[in-house]
């Protein structure tokens, strides 16, 4: 029989802290997420201020001008003080001394109104000291298909019986603009709905109403129909319609597998003819939907600038990521150390709490401008030279390097942007798994997907490169790469196979 005992263990732990947590989770925002979270914590915390103006010149929590400079290590150069100044008493001022005279109730004034308020532009909107539109990323979102077809519904001269048809047939439409349900299903399904007598006929004839609607070639059923339909729109002297149009409705199975000779032949045309032919074909959107899109645009703002100067690649934090935050001095000053009040104990946490999220923050820029001078000293040859010269990069070469573990890496590469004189990139853009090669080297993905790149760019436009014949190509200079490596990599860029490749001379 089992009896209750009291036993002594010893044991070991991890227990992440509060700061801890906090630094990681700031660690794997991104730069619009670590704006919202600052955003939030100044409203709620009221020991925490952000500085603006010239105020921020004088003091400041992060430095702005931490950078790196010939591949130095990120902790020499970051700002080891954050905060040192921030606690520092105000000084107090004189009230003993009266004004030397009175102030009258109005006083002249130097300034006129418009030299006190921004006015508006001429455009309606409002510009910073840069020039640029206050608006420009408060975009709304687009409008939708449906909606655009909707609109233009409701301003046609239809009777309510065929707009209900015309709003039927609109359902129907996908985004891509084509018709996804037979012209027969939706008859069907409006005649059982409205219980009304209603012909094939009338539903077939609002449909080409739709079809005519913008943009062009809308609620076309297949990718013929929907060509046709655009090459209506053009003028009757237009060069080479008439063969666009028998090509388009006839031969559009022949074409698309790169037919040119059948083609060439049941149309009786030369190869310039017919490629004067194709070339207004592909003048056509086979996706008329795309062309209203309801989606915002979205803006990248990366975290760290990459520049080069007198020959020396520098790694630098973006200032205008976060704004520069301190703590209050006039409310920590408010905090005695002695009362245990409600109040008291509130400051007191509050102004905890502003000190652990200044911390983090630093923490958080000092291991990220790190990662983002290791990335640099690792692919300088990338910045020199293009994606050819990427080298194979993983996160475990950056963790060894910076002594961090690899989920820390993974946090910081994680939605981070890096602004290069190249583009803006990711910081995962710059890890790659890699191939051997016969001089017992390494070769990069991302180099090699480049080089295929290359390959297909320059082939023959008549006799396209196989995935074979690439691999072979690779094979002869050295990078040890089979046949579904360079298909997997091609597939991958979005480039249709040699037999789809294949082009007029």
């Amino acid at each position: 029989m089992l009896k209750p005992s009291v036993q002594l263990r010893l044991g070991q732990s991890l227990t992440m802290t509060p700061q801890l947590q906090q630094a990681i989770r700031l660690l794997q925002l991104s730069t619009l997420e670590l704006q919202a979270q600052i955003q939030e914590t100044l409203e709620t915390n009221p020991m925490l201020e952000a500085l603006e103006g010239a105020d921020a010149d004088l003091d400041t929590g992060m430095d702005e001008n931490t950078q790196h400079e010939g591949m130095t290590s990120g902790a020499d150069n970051a700002d080891k003080d954050a905060g040192s100044r921030e606690f520092d008493e105000p000084a107090e001022r004189d009230n003993t001394s009266e004004p030397s005279e009175t102030i009258p109730e109005e006083l002249p004034v130097d300034s006129n109104w418009e030299d006190l308020y921004d006015m508006p532009t001429a455009g309606g909107g409002q510009m910073d000291n840069d020039g640029r539109d206050l608006f420009e990323n408060q975009s709304a979102p687009g409008e939708d298909l449906r909606d655009h077809l909707l609109w233009q519904i409701h301003l046609s001269p239809l009777s309510e019986r065929d707009q209900v048809i015309a709003m039927t047939i609109i359902d129907a439409i996908n985004d891509d603009g084509y018709l996804a349900e037979p012209i027969e299903q939706i008859h069907a399904g409006l005649a059982q709905d409205q219980e009304m007598e209603l012909e094939l006929d009338e539903v077939e004839a609002v449909l080409r109403m739709v079809q005519h609607l913008d943009p062009v070639g809308v609620g076309a059923r297949d990718l013929a129909e929907c060509l046709l339909l655009q090459l209506e729109q053009f003028a009757p002297e237009t060069p080479w319609l008439a063969e666009a149009r028998t090509l388009v409705r006839d031969h559009l199975e022949a074409l698309g597998t790169r037919d040119f000779k059948g083609v060439q032949r049941r149309l009786g045309l030369a190869d310039g003819e017919l490629q004067a032919v194709i070339a207004l074909i592909q003048s056509l959107n086979p996706r008329p939907g795309t062309l209203i899109s309801s989606s915002a645009p979205e803006y990248i703002i990366p975290d760290v600038f990459v520049r080069k100067r007198e020959g020396c690649w520098q790694v630098e934090l973006n200032p205008e990521v976060a704004p520069r935050l301190r703590v209050n001095p006039l409310y920590a000053s408010f905090v005695r150390r002695a009362d245990s009040s409600q109040d008291n104990v509130y400051l007191r946490n509050s102004l905890q709490e502003a000190r652990w999220f200044i911390k983090s923050l630093q923490s958080r820029n000092e291991t990220l401008l790190r990662v983002g001078t290791a990335i640099v000293e690792h692919q300088r040859a990338f910045l020199e030279h293009g994606d050819e010269a990427m080298k194979p990069l993983v996160l475990r070469d950056i963790a060894e390097q910076l002594e961090m573990h690899e989920s820390t890496i993974s946090r910081v590469t994680t939605q981070k942007y890096m602004h290069t004189p190249r583009g803006i990139y990711e910081f995962k853009y710059f890890f790659s798994s890699h191939v051997g090669t016969s001089d017992g080297g390494e070769c990069s993905a991302t180099a090699i997907r480049a080089m295929i790149r290359k390959l297909i760019a320059e082939e023959p436009q008549g006799k396209p490169l196989s995935d074979s014949k690439i691999a072979q190509i690779l094979v002869d200079r050295g990078i040890q790469v089979a046949r579904r490596t360079v298909a997997k990599y091609r597939e991958a860029m979005a480039i249709p196979p040699s037999n789809e490749r294949k082009r007029l001379v």
